[in-house]
């Protein structure tokens, strides 16, 4: 058969939840498009059934993501940054189609993604000493302050930087112990959808990261009023929506990381690093 007899086997993308490849449970679907208008792919269209057992997942994962060491969770993100680079074609191809980048451009998009997944990896064993410490204190005790992770998190990733921006919302978040349900970027879920596959051949236990795609008012509106999330940063929300998904939050008191103007190919400094850690204070009796 020649090359131009065949026909095109399509990519079924679907969600990933709990380490596995649901389709939703409503199963509709969505058609994503590129810059041009053209048609890419079919997404699944997440319901509100999926983002509630997106956090049972990684409620049922937390205990052992939050337990294992800070270096063996520094080793897996590793990992992961060594099977992004080795899908570093496909990932250039999804991200010019998604953000109408040229190939160089998107190229250093993903280069920079894979660099600061590597990034945070190095953080993972080094972030106590800067979130934490021993405490002056009068009296004859030990005082330490020690991070600890917030919990459940849920992230709407970067409407516009589809993959780096999606990589620098849920690397710090999870590094550090937490576990996450990432809504994807609502028009560009391809790149998120793809990055599921490498979570999923790499070390990260299932449930750790939840990834959805769909409408993200949708989505963000039952994760927000969830008694079982802890936190949720608002990356991906307009004013508006912010807005009502922080009011929502209050209700169980959630963390809340407000959206703002980022620069994604910026320096991410620690802010994110620290932004879902709590901290844990233990009083010792110093022996006289």
């Amino acid at each position: 058969m020649n090359a131009v007899d065949r026909l095109s086997v399509f990519k079924t993308y679907k969600l990933y939840v709990g380490g596995k490849f649901p389709r939703s449970e409503s199963g509709r679907v969505y058609e994503v498009t590129d810059s041009k208008g053209t048609w890419l792919a079919n997404a699944p269209l997440a319901s509100r059934k999926d983002a509630r057992d997106a956090v049972v997942a990684a409620r049922k994962a937390f205990g052992g993501w939050s337990g294992a060491t800070a270096y063996n969770r520094g080793q897996i993100l590793y990992r992961i940054a060594e099977m992004l680079e080795g899908r570093r074609d496909q990932f250039i191809a999804e991200v010019a189609d998604a953000e109408g980048r040229s190939k160089s451009k998107a190229a250093a998009q993903v280069d920079a993604a894979i660099d600061r997944w590597v990034w945070y990896a190095g953080w993972s064993d080094k972030v106590a000493q800067i979130a934490g410490g021993a405490n002056p204190v009068a009296g004859p005790y030990f005082n330490l302050s020690s991070p600890e992770p917030t919990g459940v998190v849920a992230v709407l990733a970067p409407q516009e930087s589809s993959f780096l921006g999606l990589v620098s919302v849920i690397a710090p978040a999870i590094v550090t112990g937490n576990t996450v349900i990432a809504v994807a970027s609502e028009d560009s879920p391809l790149p998120a959808l793809s990055l599921a596959e490498v979570l999923a051949t790499s070390d990260l236990p299932g449930g750790v990261v939840n990834i959805l795609s769909g409408r993200t008012a949708e989505l963000a509106a039952p994760l927000a009023a969830h008694q079982d999330v802890n936190a949720i940063d608002l990356a991906g929300a307009d004013a508006g929506l912010a807005k009502e998904l922080e009011t929502a939050a209050a209700d169980n008191l959630k963390r809340v990381l407000r959206p703002g103007t980022t620069d994604w190919t910026a320096d991410p400094g620690t802010d994110r690093l620290l932004a879902f850690l709590e901290t844990k204070t233990v009083w010792h009796p110093m022996g006289v």
